[in-house]
């Protein structure tokens, strides 16, 4: 098996409301340092080891784990797990 980190994120120009409420819980905590936040999704999979595994992650992350419309994606394929 190997573990792929899929990172999702809002696309520049997005609105993200949720992440406007947490700056201003943030300022409200006295953290005014914290000038914005943005947030997003970070999914984990554990997958069987394919000659295609890129191409079946981008797939799973343009059909399912992302919607293109509005959100970016990044992804690691990392290590074998025993």
């Amino acid at each position: 098996m190997i573990k792929v980190h899929v990172y999702v994120t809002l696309k520049a120009g997005v609105l993200d409301p949720q992440g406007s409420t947490i700056t201003n819980s943030l300022h409200t905590m006295n953290y005014d340092e914290v000038q914005s936040v943005r947030t997003g999704k970070f999914i984990e999979l554990e997958v069987e080891n394919t000659k295609n595994l890129e191409q079946r992650v981008e797939e799973m992350c343009e059909k399912l784990l992302s919607n293109p419309v509005i959100e970016d994606y990044t992804y690691t394929i990392g290590e074998a797990v025993s």
